[in-house]
């Protein structure tokens, strides 16, 4: 796994181990930044069960101004804070070694410009995030949400939370789906 493009470009990023992280494909992750490319340059960008960092490194790689990095396994805030050291990325990140709701409930007090949700599949820990968001008022009227999810994920809930999908980008085992404030 490596940094795709921007600054840290082709620079090789170590995984925690074990199988307790998925670290999304270069591929995937290519498709991902490629539809968010242009939201990027100066953005806050959280990266929600962060795992490696990787898909938080590649924006700020890109240009994001500032990423936090959410993961509550010690392995993988060690592999974080390894890979940004090793991207020279770390002067622009903020590690929190918790739960992602709790960080969100307690500790994140700017609004983001985008958030990447990757939790563990089975779990669907998206539908406590999102609403999590909303309900602290974290989602701005150009917030882009993105979640990483199977295709039993359901998402039913956001429009009671004035949200929608905008775009859905399937691969073979797992999809993107990208969220917005609804447009009126």
């Amino acid at each position: 796994m490596r940094v795709i493009s921007g600054t840290a470009r082709s620079i090789v990023l170590t995984t925690p181990k074990g199988m307790d992280t998925r670290p999304t494909t270069d591929k995937y992750k290519e498709t991902l930044f490629n539809c968010l490319q242009s939201y990027l340059c100066e953005c806050v960008f959280v990266d929600l069960y962060a795992g490696s960092g990787a898909i938080g490194i590649e924006a700020l790689s890109r240009g994001a101004s500032k990423a936090y990095f959410v993961d509550n396994s010690t392995d993988a805030n060690k592999c974080i804070q390894e890979n940004l050291k090793k991207t020279h990325l770390d002067d622009k990140a903020v590690i929190y070694k918790e739960d992602a709701i709790f960080f969100l409930n307690n500790r994140l007090k700017e609004v983001p410009d985008i958030v990447f949700i990757d939790p563990p599949f089975a779990k669907h820990l998206e539908n406590k995030a999102i609403p999590a968001l909303a309900e602290k008022n974290l989602i701005g009227e150009d917030t882009i949400i993105v979640v990483e999810c199977d295709y039993d994920a359901d998402f039913a809930f956001l429009d009671e939370l004035g949200l929608e999908i905008f775009k859905t980008k399937d691969y073979k085992t797992n999809r993107h789906v990208f969220i917005s404030k609804k447009s009126e």
